[in-house]
């Protein structure tokens, strides 16, 4: 049975659009780690690590962790509310990058 997949839509700030070209939105397939197993925040986040790796070095801290100035907004909610990196997406998943206030 093949591994459950989903396109995952990052929205990203205008402090961010530098790394991917100007763009304000950047599309990734994230894959589930099994075919029981729906893709999460982090799946997605190591797919965008190989295509736009300058980003994802901005999103991600050196553990692998969502940097502490950087939110992300997953159906509405802080992923960090909903498990951080382990965060389920749904099919179609938009992303919300959204750089921490001072």
């Amino acid at each position: 049975m093949a591994k459950p997949v989903t396109m995952v839509v990052f929205v990203l700030p205008s402090s961010l659009r530098h790394w991917v070209s100007g763009e304000t939105e950047v599309k990734v397939f994230a894959v589930g780690a099994d075919h029981e197993t729906p893709p999460t925040l982090g799946s997605a986040l190591d797919k965008l690590r190989r295509t736009h790796p300058r980003l994802e070095e901005r999103l991600r801290d050196d553990y692998g962790r969502i940097r502490r100035h950087i939110n992300m907004i997953v159906c509405g909610e802080n992923a960090r509310g909903l498990g951080s990196l382990d965060c389920a997406l749904p099919p179609g998943a938009e992303v919300y990058v959204l750089p921490a206030l001072a």
